[in-house]
């Protein structure tokens, strides 16, 4: 064939997901037609598979019973598509689905039948990675493991099989992706072969060396001891205490049990705690309690039930180091609820004991009210919670209750402040009113316990959001002075940086409370977010992609990632993106954006309009950064003026915003910072200082 006739290949990289139906052939025609049905309507309706269409970045290669997905995208797109599949293929265990991913060459091929069709070294690798997988299971090959493991979310996902020899006797390095709640925990049929046939060999060698060893020195004591946990020994998760009372709405009290022993361990600076999120993510799920502290990295749990009858309390506590699996401590306590408080300080004070901890100071103690009181605050901090406003009109109520017993129950005011700033947060109060009234709480709280950290975390937070940078950092530092392992408390010391413009410095501490709490999802969306307006795009990309995963219908989620890829100049997937926001307001801040960015000028002024009859006084700064970047500085600063106006708590993201980036260099600019008490040498005048933070172990 000669030069000119040679057909052009082009390889690219291509991320792929191998499908397959297990058990297949065996089915019937019609519940092949059927199950096959289900299959393909949950993967087309995945928002990977969705996004990735739209931009025409996807590759299909159908097998009959399953297929490929060639994503070019990014390299987390199979993955959160697997995941996506996996969760919903919980609603049809008659479908057994196996899967495979791999990132690899693919090039676009005319077979023998002049079809359009796709080959290369990806697809066939990701097939043998997912040949290697009973239903249920995520295989990843270890290159895509290894992409993955950069990112701290991913780390508690990830689990090493080893090799798995495939077809013509390659081998393929393994890993499994899998929790509670996606992909198949069990050991793959192959690799539970392989290890059994070299854990006969290796016994054999031992058994030979032993005969060697006995003949020579007249005998010898061989034991095996099984793996310890590679973490601390003083680190330790507290799982939620079960509830074994009649009534089922008790849940409420043994979580909240659980959670008050874990805030009350994590305050000893020598133990490492599991975070709340994290170990509360195995509720309900049956998950063994080696996996636990495997997935968790610690090396001891600690679980328990609770029985509440009237005024009678049977709480039942265990202390397990995890490797071993054996009761380090366990005690029933038979008690009234007068005693409630007692009972928890003796159990850390056992969980202390046990692990031989040598405290700095005084052992921590739980704060005591009322007992009545006490029960009527849990139940209200789960119900503020569910972020919604029936849930808080329930929780308001029982803090009003709360404090009617007990009115210098300092926690209960707390709570109410906190209520105050999540109503205006999704629209329930409007800005003033809302943070107004948040603040007179916190105050309560702080003019009962002036050393309550959580209050003065609050009025830190209030004071950003009304623009007071210097009482914000003040309340910050006391508030981490306090209580440095208070991973709230971190989260909203990431955000108070950012807003003085210390981005580099908010993206580490956002970074450390992930690695603590990995499934957090909150966590999750500020460390996007961050990385969104520090302009690492990819990494924010994501991040909200994790968060999406962890948690679907999370609020602005959408719309960052939307923002992120429109930033990118991926204007179309960032349309497809804000489209799906759940939340109104960030769905209508991002649409006329979208719409510019496309130049679709007409869509973009409709949009805009509807924005601002609905929004003008809750979301003026966001108004105005969406005129920014649409190239409007005059409306732009028109809108700035009025989110003064307004007291928009949004003006507290103006110095890193760089929707914003558009209009840095109008001669408005630098005069409406200092204005505002932003300019550079303004905040630069804040004093405000990260404590160490305690080390990881």
């Amino acid at each position: 064939m000669s030069p000119e006739a040679k057909p052009e290949i082009r390889l690219q990289i291509g991320h792929v997901l191998f499908i397959d139906m297990v058990g297949y052939s065996k089915l019937l025609m019609h519940e092949q037609t059927a199950q096959l049905e289900i299959l393909k309507k949950i993967v087309r309706g995945t928002e990977q598979f969705r996004s990735a269409e739209a931009e025409g970045k996807l590759l299909r290669l159908p097998t009959g019973d399953g297929g490929a997905l060639v994503f070019r995208t990014h390299s987390e797109a199979p993955v959160l598509c697997a995941m996506e599949i996996s969760r919903e293929l919980k609603n049809h265990p008659e479908v057994r689905v196996r899967m495979g991913i791999h990132s690899g060459p693919v090039n676009e091929i005319t077979d023998l039948n002049e079809q359009a069709n796709i080959a290369g070294a990806g697809i066939n690798i990701a097939q043998r990675v997912m040949d290697c997988a009973d239903a249920g299971h995520i295989l990843l090959s270890k290159h895509v493991a290894e992409d993955l493991e950069q990112y701290a979310h991913w780390k508690p996902l990830l689990h090493e099989l080893g090799p798995c020899e495939v077809k013509h006797g390659v081998r393929v390095d393994l890993f499994n992706l899998c929790s509670d709640e996606i992909g198949n925990q069990k050991l793959p049929t192959k690799l539970q072969a392989v290890r059994q046939h070299r854990a006969h060999v290796r016994w054999a060698e031992v058994g030979a060396g032993i005969l060697v060893l006995a003949l020579i020195i007249g005998g010898v004591f061989y034991f095996a001891r099984r793996p310890a946990i590679a973490a601390d020994n003083n680190s330790i998760a507290v799982l939620p205490f079960v509830n074994m009372s009649d009534d089922k709405e008790q849940g409420y009290f043994s979580d909240g049990i659980s959670e008050e022993l874990l805030n009350l361990l994590a305050k000893i600076p020598q133990l490492k705690v599991a975070a709340r999120t994290s170990s509360f993510s195995f509720k309900g799920k049956g998950v063994e309690i080696p996996e636990i502290a495997r997935q968790l990295h610690v090396a001891n749990v600690l679980e328990g039930s609770v029985r509440k009858s009237g005024d009678q309390l049977r709480i039942t506590a265990q202390l397990i180091r995890a490797a071993e699996g054996y009761h380090l401590w366990s005690e029933t306590y038979d008690r009234k609820m007068d005693d409630i408080f007692k009972i928890q300080d003796e159990i850390a004070g056992e969980v202390v004991k046990e692990l031989k901890v040598k405290l700095l100071g005084a052992a921590p103690k739980v704060r005591t009210t009322d007992p009545k009181a006490y029960a009527l605050f849990l139940q209200a901090r789960e119900l503020g919670r569910q972020l919604n406003a029936e849930a808080f009109a329930k929780s308001d109520a029982l803090y009003r209750q709360v404090l009617e017993v007990d009115p210098r129950y300092a926690p209960a005011w707390d709570g109410l402040a906190r209520n105050f700033t999540n109503k205006t947060q999704i629209g329930v109060l409007s800005n003033q009113e809302g943070y107004a009234r948040a603040r007179e709480a916190a105050e309560k709280a702080m003019a009962i316990d002036p050393d309550y950290a959580p209050a003065h975390a609050s009025l830190g937070y209030i004071a950003d959001a009304d623009n007071d940078p210097a009482g914000a950092a003040r309340h910050y530092q006391r508030a981490l002075a306090l209580d440095p392992t208070n991973l709230e408390v971190l989260r909203n010391a990431a955000l108070f940086l950012q807003a003085l413009g210390r981005l580099d410095e908010a993206q580490a501490l956002d970074e450390a409370v992930v690695r603590r709490d990995p499934v957090n999802v909150t966590a999750l969306y500020n460390l996007g977010y961050h990385q969104r307006l520090a302009g690492r795009y990819e990494a924010a990309i994501a991040s909200f992609r994790t968060v999406l995963s962890l948690s679907p219908d999370r609020g602005g989620a959408h719309a960052q990632l939307g923002m992120a890829l429109m930033q990118m100049g991926d204007a179309t997937a960032a349309l497809a993106e804000i489209e799906q926001e759940k939340g109104e307001g960030w769905r209508m801040i991002g649409l006329p954006m979208a719409y510019c960015a496309l130049g679709r000028k007409a869509d973009a002024d409709a949009a805009l309009n509807a924005l601002i009859a609905k929004y003008e006084k809750d979301a003026p700064c966001n108004i105005a950064y969406v005129y920014a970047f649409c190239g409007d500085a005059d409306k732009a600063f028109e809108w700035l003026d009025k989110a003064v106006t307004y007291h928009d708590p949004g003006l507290g993201d103006i110095v890193t915003e760089n929707l914003f980036d558009k209009i840095h260099s109008d001669p408005r600019w630098l005069p409406f910072l200092r204005k505002i008490g932003k300019a550079p040498d303004q905040l630069a005048k804040i004093e405000f200082k990260m404590p160490p933070l305690p080390q990881e172990k």
